[in-house]
């Protein structure tokens, strides 16, 4: 960030000092290997979505508190956001201590005490975004708040820090935490979200008056707003409406609730951008997909990752897709696939196996019951059905007959396959690689081409056809095969010897 930048950020009273976000939790009610904020919704973790909304404020630090399995979550948050400061929680518990050691991180970072805004989320509430994140900053600021804190009125607050007000004023008097509350006070079903704005002067010397004297033994960072209370200073409730931007992820159960609604808000957001979905309950869109106006998507329809779909082109029924570019006015029909791209006006499926690498030109076809891998296919050309592509460059306009394949592996390294433009395969061709066939060529049906077929040319493989006459009679005595075979009549169904019905199974 430049100079002038930075000192635009700083005059600027909605652009927090910091973020701090709370990732240091085992989540050991997940029963999972991977760390809780790791796991994901809408194809993005759950830390991913959160630190999403916190940069979206452009805060001049951001910071991420981190503890259980320390270094794969820094790896992670490396990747999401790389500018994102990891500052590693002590042995004392508590979300008191990590906001206490988050900003003597952040102090000692810069050589100065974070003066400003300081906001605290989690790295466990996917569903919360930035316009909520502002608004609390926003009205934080406007009421000269010592301390803001997100609340939400539920049915069912169980479990939840309850939001104790001022009778007169409606200020916030204190957060009891749902352990510590008498029957009176968990009748209260406003609850604290844990996402809070604060005066970094008054977050910094309230820390130093909490303690680890209740039921749990941590230091909560709840009571920072009696404290600053009793301190002078003004703690308002922002209360938010819609409760799943507050609601976190702590089991599995939980977990799959957040991707349902997260899932419902995507599609939605689609359809109310010109894409038509025929049956919003059986798809699934990450949040990471783009999709153009008047797409359909059929039902049962997955699209993952950095799928991309452009203007017209329909997709599915049955159909999952991950990191799948799609053309203009393309179809791609019960088709599983992933790391490929398809051509405006391209036809894919069904029953059709996409594996990375492929990539289909305009007008292509790649058809029913193939399976494709690191190969190129021309504009115009077709891979009708029944066979397998990989590791191949197929030219323009060519057409690869029934039952063919690209034999690419020779059992220790794999070859690539080349044929040219405008040619012409019959069924049941294997291409032995490496191998090239050239343009305009043909081959018979049933050809091994085991060697480069030159433009123009025809490939067969000859071997002479030998017919055993009798045969029938002599293996499959009193078969019905034998009885047609010796031209006599039956008014019987057909039946099978034992010898036959074996052979037949066989």
């Amino acid at each position: 960030m430049s100079n002038q930048d930075e000192t635009t950020h700083l005059g600027d009273p909605d652009v927090p000092a910091a973020v701090i976000v709370l990732a240091a939790g085992a989540g050991t009610r997940m029963k999972s290997r991977t760390p809780k904020i790791l796991h994901r919704i809408g194809g993005v973790s759950m830390i991913g979505h959160a630190l999403r909304a916190a940069r979206a404020l452009e805060p001049r630090e951001l910071a991420v508190v981190v503890r259980h399995e320390r270094d794969r979550v820094a790896e992670h948050i490396g990747s999401v956001d790389p500018a994102a400061v990891l500052i590693d929680q002590d042995e004392m518990p508590g979300t008191g201590r990590a906001v206490q050691v988050a900003l003597e991180g952040l102090d000692a970072r810069t050589g100065n005490p974070v003066s400003g805004t300081v906001v605290v989320t989690y790295g466990d509430v996917p569903l919360l975004t930035p316009e909520t994140l502002r608004r609390l900053v926003t009205v934080h600021h406007g009421e000269g708040n010592a301390v803001s804190v997100l609340t939400a009125v539920l049915e069912d607050p169980t479990g939840y820090g309850r939001i104790q007000r001022h009778e007169e004023d409606g200020t916030v008097l204190a957060i009891v935490e749902h352990k510590d509350a008498s029957p009176e006070q968990r009748a209260i079903r406003e609850v604290n979200s844990g996402i809070y704005a604060f005066d970094a002067a008054v977050l910094r010397r309230a820390l130093t008056q909490v303690d680890a004297s209740n039921a749990q033994g941590e230091m909560y960072l709840t009571d920072v707003l009696a404290i600053a209370r009793a301190d002078g200073g003004r703690v308002a409730a922002v209360v938010q409406a819609d409760r799943w931007q507050v609601e976190g992820a702590n089991d599995r159960v939980q977990l799959a609730a957040l991707g349902v609604e997260l899932n419902r808000r995507v599609v939605e957001q689609w359809m109310l951008a010109g894409v038509t979905v025929v049956d919003p309950a059986t798809t699934w869109i990450d949040a990471t997909v783009v999709l153009e106006e008047d797409v359909t998507i059929l039902p049962g329809t997955q699209l993952h990752g950095g799928t991309v779909v452009a203007r017209d082109a329909v997709v599915g029924p049955d159909t999952t897709l991950t990191d799948v570019v799609i053309g203009e006015g393309a179809h791609v029909v019960r088709t599983h696939g992933s790391g490929a791209r398809i051509g405006a006006g391209a036809s894919v499926g069904p029953f059709t196996y996409l594996r990375p690498g492929t990539v289909l030109g305009e007008d292509g076809k790649i058809g029913a019951f193939y399976e494709t891998k690191n190969v190129t296919v021309g504009r115009g050309s077709k891979l009708s059905h029944l066979g397998y592509a990989g590791d191949a460059e197929i030219g323009e306009y060519t057409n690869i007959g029934c039952g063919n394949i690209t034999a690419n592996y020779d059992g220790v390294d794999k070859h690539r396959t080349v044929i040219g433009s405008h040619v012409r395969t019959s069924s049941n061709t294997v291409f032995v690689a490496p191998v090239s066939m050239g343009d305009g060529a043909y081959t018979g049906a049933g050809a091994v081409v085991r060697k480069d077929v030159p433009a123009g040319a025809l490939a067969v493989t000859d071997a002479a056809q030998r017919n055993i006459d009798g045969w029938v009679a002599q293996k499959r005595s009193g078969s019905a095969s034998a009885t047609a075979a010796a031209g006599t009549p039956s008014t019987d169904s057909p039946t099978s010897t034992p010898t036959e019905e074996k052979s037949t199974q066989a």
